[in-house]
């Protein structure tokens, strides 16, 4: 029975002319079609940086940040030639962290009447004595 090694890492190093197998090959316009997106969407996640879209700047910038993240791992770190476990491992992730983020909002939403604007009362004053007017927040005066 005789085997036949296919590349050099099999047969230890003794065949040179061999090269060693590796996942698949990604051809170059896809690697360049995937920058090129990734690229625009930095243009876009900084676009919106300075186009005031009241609180709906934070979802634009999340999506994005999403999309990107997709396309890093689903192009560059070869998730979709992967095994579909790992798909559904990194799906998961990001479900994950979609919930953590809604239950942080709802807890946020739950503390508003506490929470004030301004420096604390301590900072506050020591703002006002080395730096009086100075622009580093708004003061609004601490009542429990």
């Amino acid at each position: 029975m005789s085997h036949s090694a296919t590349s050099s890492h099999e047969t230890g190093g003794k065949n040179p002319g061999a090269h060693p197998i590796v996942g698949h090959l990604v051809p170059t316009w896809l690697l360049v079609f995937v920058g090129t997106s990734l690229l625009l969407l930095t243009i876009i996640t900084v676009a919106v940086r300075y186009i005031d879209i009241g609180e709906f700047n934070i979802v634009v910038a999340l999506g994005v940040a999403v999309i990107k993240a997709t396309l890093v791992c689903m192009f560059f770190m070869h998730l979709r030639w992967d095994r579909s476990f790992n798909l559904l491992v990194f799906v998961a992730s990001v479900a994950f962290v979609i919930l953590m983020l809604a239950f942080l909002i709802m807890d946020t939403n739950q503390y508003r009447d506490l929470q004030f604007d301004g420096n604390a009362p301590n900072a506050e004053a020591t703002l006002q004595a080395n730096a009086p007017g100075a622009p580093v927040a708004r003061f609004k005066p601490y009542s429990p």
